[in-house]
């Protein structure tokens, strides 16, 4: 799906503000560079996003009736026809599955609209579907209000239909006019998720994309919405496994062309780009932030299929993920302080089919059960910083023994991410014995461990930027499936 992006060459507009970017100047040395690491904090935009933890995408379109991942624009798409289609199981089946927000491939590369656009014959009002009535995009928006759920659209700034692709300037303000029909035609828009790949237009020359003026229209229209992936709010965690950076750090270094355009307090959109390579396995240590001109909150989302493909594929119905397997992914993106952005492709009817459903509902009832009882609540809590505030011991005297193999760490990041490594003690009766270790924590960090019986549990910080703010501590008993 994105075999053509480059996140090195990721250009990106942001709000530059005291909180969620700061500058790095001259004259500052490392504990001044750490202290405003440990103090860049999300937007609010950004926080909401995070808090979700669990997020679905609709892969739809010609594709799934061409059997196909990738369209080339030349699909008749009188093929197009779901006559089952129903927005509604989609969404209902999300929301049962404990997911909290929904993306739809509103164009793909096949440049085929799930929307009537007045700006291309290359739509849903050119098919038999509904008589040419039909409205994809309208009816999952529609359904995501009924449900309480968020919606998001994505759309592909590669277009392999049209005949301007390639004509930078043509093709860029056809994109606006797409763009403004998704954003004012269908409610409260979430997230807007652009794809990074790129080919070449019919005039042989490749497309240079207006990515700016693109999220400048999104703040305008939808200023609570993220911009993902190609874009300043949310960026990709560097593979489609589901498994996220065992240190995974939301704040991260940027070289910026001027000090003037990261200053801390404009009001103005900054264009930035990431230090350093993007697919590495620590993009924010204290060794990258030294070289940085700014620091960013960018955090990390981690995409993947429930399915082999991203769209819906009939020879896939005997490989969908199991519920243990989404449960080990769920370990490895949101317990690795990333969201999960987990793709459920709609069949020809329409619908999403049952082995995905069945699949989806044993996932959420194994975290139910996982997670239902926190065995490290009502504790009694013994807590002592260290020689340095970046330092701190806290014991947790359990009320009773307790038997556990996963532990969670969450740090109060609306005041930023601080921890940089810490191990899990539990004590034998005689002396305290590591059961764990890790890095950053963020949002959430989950770890899996051989199971272990006792009545106290300690957590070492052993290094933190300033001090540390934990927000909640928890033991759990994994469930069987």
């Amino acid at each position: 799906m994105r075999s053509l992006l480059s996140l090195s060459l990721i250009l990106a507009a942001v709000s530059a503000s005291a909180q969620s970017a700061v500058s790095i100047l001259p004259t500052d040395n490392e504990q001044a560079i750490i202290r405003k690491a440990a103090s860049v904090v999300p937007a609010p935009r950004q926080l909401r996003w995070q808090e979700l933890e669990l997020t679905a995408f609709f892969h739809f379109g010609i594709n799934t009736y061409m059997n196909r991942e990738w369209g080339d624009g030349k699909e008749d798409i009188s093929i197009f026809n779901p006559e089952k289609l129903d927005a509604r199981q989609w969404v209902r089946i999300a929301k049962a599955a404990g997911i909290k927000q929904v993306i739809l491939t509103a164009k793909h590369h096949d440049g085929f609209c799930l929307w009537p656009s007045k700006y291309t014959e290359h739509t849903v009002a050119h098919t038999p579907w509904k008589g040419g009535k039909g409205d994809v995009v309208k009816e999952v928006a529609d359904a995501c209000k009924e449900y309480g759920m968020g919606f998001g659209v994505y759309l592909s700034p590669w277009d392999r239909n049209s005949a301007v692709y390639g004509d930078s300037a043509k093709y860029n303000e056809l994109f606006l006019h797409m763009l403004t029909e998704l954003l004012t035609n269908y409610g409260r828009v979430d997230e807007v998720w652009f794809d990074g790949a790129n080919g070449e237009g019919p005039n042989g020359r490749k497309q240079v994309y207006a990515f700016e003026a693109w999220y400048k229209l999104i703040r305008h229209l939808q200023p609570q919405a993220v911009i993902a992936i190609m874009g300043p709010d949310v960026r990709w965690v560097g593979t489609e496994s589901g498994d996220g950076r065992l240190t995974e750090w939301s704040v991260l270094p940027v070289s910026a062309s001027t000090q003037e355009n990261i200053a801390a307090h404009s009001q103005k959109d900054m264009t930035f780009a990431p230090l350093g390579n993007m697919m590495g396995e620590d993009l924010g240590g204290r060794d990258k932030l030294m070289t940085a001109s700014g620091l960013i909150w960018y955090p990390s989302e981690t995409d993947v299929s429930i399915r082999p493909g991203w769209f819906y594929h009939p020879a896939e119905n005997n490989k969908v993920k199991t519920p243990s397997e989404l449960m080990n992914i769920y370990f490895s993106s949101v317990g690795r302080n990333s969201v999960l952005l987990l793709n459920i492709p709609p069949n020809k009817d329409g619908l999403i089919s049952p082995e995905d459903s069945a699949s989806l509902l044993g996932w959420k009832e194994l975290r139910e059960k996982t997670f239902s009882q926190n065995l490290a609540a009502g504790a009694v809590i013994d807590s002592k910083n260290g020689k340095k505030d970046t330092t701190a011991d806290i014991v947790y005297h359990l009320a009773g023994s307790k038997t556990f193999d996963v532990v969670m760490l969450q740090e109060n990041i609306r005041v930023g991410q601080r921890v940089e490594r810490f191990v899990v003690e539990a004590w034998d009766g005689a002396a305290w014995k590591q059961i764990t270790e890790g890095t950053t924590i963020g949002y959430k960090r989950l770890l899996r461990f051989p199971a272990v019986t006792t009545d106290r549990v300690r957590l070492r910080i052993l290094s933190s930027r300033l001090n540390p703010a934990l927000a909640k501590f928890g033991l759990y008993k994994l469930a069987q499936p």
